[in-house]
């Protein structure tokens, strides 16, 4: 398996991308550690059941990744039961629909803390455990909205930001070969909210969560130097790995 005896920590994997990633880690062969700020509703539990199902360790944990303590104490726990974090995929984020006149500006800085700050606090207390023993893939989750002016004034800004991150801080890393800071932009995925939003509206196009998952899979084991510092859509994922059917 191409991710066996690896550890990976996957933010946001109660439900919709962040668990078909998880789950997707977890058939390549890598142990899980998994967590969200909403763990009262049983679907982080269910993630994690999935995951053992398919002969892989997990530990799951809730927190605010906006809030420093609460990372250092995800990651510590990471570190107590498996001794590394390979892979950090920073997928936990929100949106709203308001339009900018209409949305209040603690939502404004609610999307903006969630996405970028919490992307920030992630790979801040991962990426020096990664150092340490000179290895580990950064994985930041993007979206068409960083690149299509559609909806969502605030989420869009945020994403543009996670890519501006990820080159910025791809290019500080480009000196330890065995670190890769890589970013996925997906297009419109299927998942469980998307198509409760998108109900009776048109969903041609719209990317399976399961091709996410595969490709996900593939940046985490591919070498570093292929995937770091790159923002890999579709297109670009097919041309590295091949088309997933």
């Amino acid at each position: 398996m191409a991710l066996e005896n690896k550890v990976v920590l996957v933010t946001g994997a109660r439900q919709g991308l962040g668990k078909s990633i998880a789950l997707g880690m977890a058939e390549a062969g890598a142990d899980l550690v998994i967590c969200d700020r909403v763990t009262d509703d049983g679907k982080l539990a269910g993630t994690a059941k999935e995951i053992e199902s398919l002969g892989r360790k997990t530990l799951s944990l809730g927190g605010d990744i906006t809030i420093e303590d609460d990372v250092n104490n995800i990651v510590n726990q990471a570190l107590e039961k498996f001794g590394k974090i390979d892979v950090l995929v920073n997928n936990a984020g929100v949106t709203a629909q308001d339009a900018f006149l209409q949305i209040p500006y603690r939502r404004w800085r609610l999307i903006l803390s969630v996405n970028l700050d919490g992307t920030f606090l992630c790979t801040k207390v991962v990426l020096p455990h990664m150092l340490e023993k000179g290895s580990g893939t950064v994985i930041n989750v993007s979206s068409i909205l960083a690149k299509e002016i559609r909806m969502s004034i605030a989420y869009g800004v945020t994403k543009v930001g996670v890519e501006r991150f990820t080159l910025g801080l791809a290019r500080e890393m480009r000196r330890e070969p065995g670190i890769a800071i890589t970013c996925i932009r997906p297009y419109f995925v299927k998942t469980e909210v998307v198509m409760e939003y998108m109900e009776g509206r048109d969903t041609t196009g719209y990317e399976e969560p399961e091709t996410w998952q595969k490709y996900t899979a593939m940046v985490a084991a591919a070498d570093p130097q292929s995937v770091t510092g790159k923002i890999l859509d579709k297109a670009a994922l097919e041309e590295m790995f091949g088309k997933i059917e």
